[in-house]
This record gives structure tokens, C-alpha cells and sequence, in this order.
């Protein structure tokens, strides 16, 4: 889950983003407002932010972006209450929201106006809104169990040059087959079946494997450059792992397994504003783990960093 916020001074302009039919637009929340068409939806922001004339960026813009590993569990109401909950922590309350859904991208997200004029006239504060919003949107993400991407997960492959773009692709080929094969040899010619090679690294003349490497169109990188999980140790370390849940009848899944959070919901009720807060139980014993590990590398890259500043 993260979020952009942004700020500005034409509720006429930022209605008519939102609700840009281009974008596939779907208004799920419009509270406050005057919802005949845009045209009405912007005048009735306009009007209430005149109650404080001495703000000038009265105009509150919130994208919120998730994942697309979890498409499958954001259910408008489910977006909603995220979102009600999101500017709850966030102190935006008490004032005008438009809260859209847009299905123009491949990840789900929604964007959100608000008035930064509240109903009764106060200015709503931006004070370290983005230290605040990035704290918020990690606390929920953990909260909900909300797939958390890796920072290799949130390149842009399609941008990228070579050789980059092949140690990504094969950043992606790794990830799925080592964590579904038993054994080197199948990895290897799985990975062959997608146009890799595989070969080990050897200590001199002696036949202890040292290290791993794989080769795609015409580049070759040791297996710990593409990412830490990839050393010839750790991936051996996987597929014995891998073998062993075999063996006790477990499938081992390149997903990640997660238990349903949402509850059921009743057919025809449209009131997205109920059950905006607890949509998902608070179990999250495998997305704290994942949160440990991640805060765990962010320590060790920021170390690094320091050591390499002071001469280590």
C-alpha cells in the first residue's frame, strides 16, 4: 500500500481527473457533496472552501496504490474501508470526500479529494503529512497482510537496458522456480526450458561448489548478484526445504499462502460506508515475518551506507 499526496488550489481540476471517464472511474464514497455531476460535485467543494479564505491549497488529493497480488481480495467495500481508515490516522476528518475507484492500471488503487476546509471551517493540517502517511501505510499493510513488494519487485522491468533487464528477468525466473523444485537438477532444467543456463563455480581444482551461475541472452551473473536469496548456499538451502515438504506431502507453492480476510458480505447491501474499520481479521504472523526481513535488509543497506561515508 503506498500513497501520494498532493496539494492544489482547483477542485474543478481534480474532480475532473477523478472522474475522467477515460480512467474507468467508479465513485464509491461522496460524502458532503452535491453529486448531480462534476460540475455540482466541484461547486460544492468550491463553497465550503471559501469558509476559510486565507488558505490558498485548499485542495486535498490522495492516490492510494496496492499491489496486484492482491487485486483478487480489494472488493470496492474493501477499498473503502482502507480508505476511511487511511484518513482517520491521517486526522482528515470532518470534512468533504470523494472517494473514486479507477481501473485503467493493472494494480488496484483509488483516488481520493478532500477538503481541507472542514465543515466547520477549520484547516485541516498538513504538518509532516508524508513522514505520517508513509508510517500509516506501512502500519496497515502489515495490519491487513498486504503484499509487500521488494525493491527488486518495484522496478520497471520495461524500462530497463542490458545488461539490467536480463539480471531482472532472471530475478523473476529464480523466484518462481526455486521455490518449487526439489533438487538441481530439475531447477536446472526447468530453467533451461526458459532459456537459461545454469553452471557451478568450483574452489580451485578441488570439486566443492563455491558458487552458481546463470547465463540468458548472452549475460552471465553469479547467482548472489542477481539478490542475497540466489547464493548457491541458500538456494540449496531452499530446495532441501522444498524436498522435505514433498516428502510429508506438502506442495510447495510459488504464491504466498495466505488465509481469507474478509468476511462475508451480505447480497444487496450497498452502504459502503458500514463496517468501514475491521475488514480484515488482525492475524499476521507470515506478513510480520516478511516485515521483519524487510526491516532487517533496510538496516543492513543503511549501515553499509554510514560505514562507506566515514572510509570503512
Amino acid at each position: 500500500m503506498i500513497a501520494k499526496i498532493t496539494k492544489g488550489s482547483s477542485f474543478r481540476g481534480v474532480v475532473n481527473y477523478i472522474l475522467d471517464k477515460e480512467k474507468d472511474a467508479k465513485i464509491l464514497v461522496c460524502d458532503g457533496l452535491f453529486a448531480e455531476d462534476k460540475d455540482t460535485i466541484a461547486m460544492s467543494f468550491e463553497a465550503q472552501s471559501k469558509m476559510n479564505p486565507k488558505v490558498t491549497k485548499f485542495v486535498g488529493h490522495i492516490s492510494l496504490a496496492f499491489s496486484k497480488e492482491d487485486e483478487h481480495r480489494l472488493t470496492d467495500r474493501a477499498m473503502v474501508g482502507i480508505a476511511l481508515e487511511y484518513l482517520k490516522e491521517m486526522g482528515i476528518n470532518d470534512t468533504q470526500v470523494l472517494i473514486v475507484r479507477h481501473f485503467d492500471k493493472e494494480h488496484p488503487h483509488v483516488h481520493i479529494a478532500f477538503n481541507r476546509i472542514a465543515n466547520n471551517g477549520r484547516t485541516i493540517s498538513d504538518r509532516n503529512e508524508r513522514i505520517r502517511s508513509a508510517r500509516i501505510c506501512k502500519e496497515m499493510t502489515r495490519k491487513y497482510n498486504l503484499y509487500f513488494a521488494s525493491g527488486k519487485e518495484r522496478v520497471k522491468q520495461h524500462r530497463l537496458k542490458e545488461p539490467n533487464k536480463t539480471k531482472y528477468g532472471l530475478y523473476s525466473i529464480l523466484k518462481s522456480e526455486v521455490s518449487r523444485c526439489g533438487n538441481w537438477n530439475i531447477l536446472a532444467a526447468n530453467l533451461k526450458k526458459q532459456g537459461v543456463e545454469m553452471r557451478f563455480k568450483y574452489k580451485g581444482k578441488s570439486d566443492e561448489v563455491q558458487g552458481v551461475v546463470f547465463t540468458m541472452n548472452g549475460y552471465s551473473f553469479s547467482g548472489s548478484k542477481i539478490d542475497r536469496r540466489f547464493s548457491f548456499s541458500k538456494i540449496n538451502a531452499a530446495l532441501d526445504n522444498n524436498r522435505r515438504n514433498e516428502r510429508q506431502g506438502i506442495i510447495a507453492s510459488p504464491h504466498r499462502e495466505e488465509q481469507s480476510m474478509l468476511p462475508s458480505e451480505s447480497r444487496g447491501n450497498n452502504d459502503l460506508f458500514i463496517g468501514s474499520i475491521g475488514l480484515f481479521t488482525s492475524d499476521n504472523t507470515d506478513g510480520q515475518a516478511e516485515e521483519n526481513r524487510f526491516e532487517e535488509e533496510l538496516k543492513r543497506r543503511n549501515k553499509k551506507k554510514k560505514q562507506r561515508k566515514i572510509g570503512f
